[in-house]
């Protein structure tokens, strides 16, 4: 991934604020425990569902049963928002990272995630890699991989939204602009 075009939205921003790094960024976004998955439903309604993830290759990765809604909701629409940060009014930083979901199914890449939820998660979280997913005590579950397109950033103290822009894969060219909050 290279690094993406990196803007403060000045609307957004009190004075002082300045655009945050999308490496300082990254690691936050590889370093939290819970994330926040937002998917579309069939009938366009929004789904939302706290889960957890891992960060490898440059994307977010988490997996899911194929009957639960997220996946249901996954089959047709990919487009996902994915939200961490903080609970806390003037302090911290929250990131909205916007792409779409895309089922993993290189054996390789799959042994490698299974590796980072041990990891990160403890052994608690250790899936047998199989064809197509991680099969664990919940049973088999896919495992999708989100590509950040656009995202944000936004700073408690001062207050102030970063967004990131990146290439979209294979293009060279940059994501649209969005109009962020």
């Amino acid at each position: 991934m290279t690094d993406p075009i990196t803007d403060l939205d000045e609307r957004y921003s009190e004075p002082g604020a300045f655009p945050v790094s999308w490496e300082w960024a990254r690691d936050l976004v590889r370093d939290a425990e819970i994330y926040w998955l937002s998917t579309v439903r069939p009938d366009g309604r929004p789904h939302v569902t706290p889960l957890i993830g891992v960060w490898v290759d440059d994307a977010w990765h988490f997996c899911t049963g194929p009957g639960e809604r997220k996946a249901v909701n996954l089959d047709g629409n990919s487009a996902v928002a994915v939200t961490t940060g903080t609970n806390v009014y003037a302090e911290g930083f929250d990131i909205v990272l916007e792409g779409a979901a895309t089922l993993v199914s290189d054996e390789d890449l799959l042994q490698r995630l299974a590796d980072a939820y041990v990891a990160k998660y403890g052994r608690q979280w250790r899936f047998e890699v199989t064809a197509g997913g991680f099969r664990g005590g919940g049973g088999l579950s896919r495992v999708y991989r989100v590509s950040p397109v656009t995202g944000f950033g936004f700073g408690k103290g001062p207050f102030g939204q970063t967004r990131w822009r990146f290439a979209r894969p294979g293009s060279g060219v940059s994501a649209p602009a969005t109009d962020g909050d």
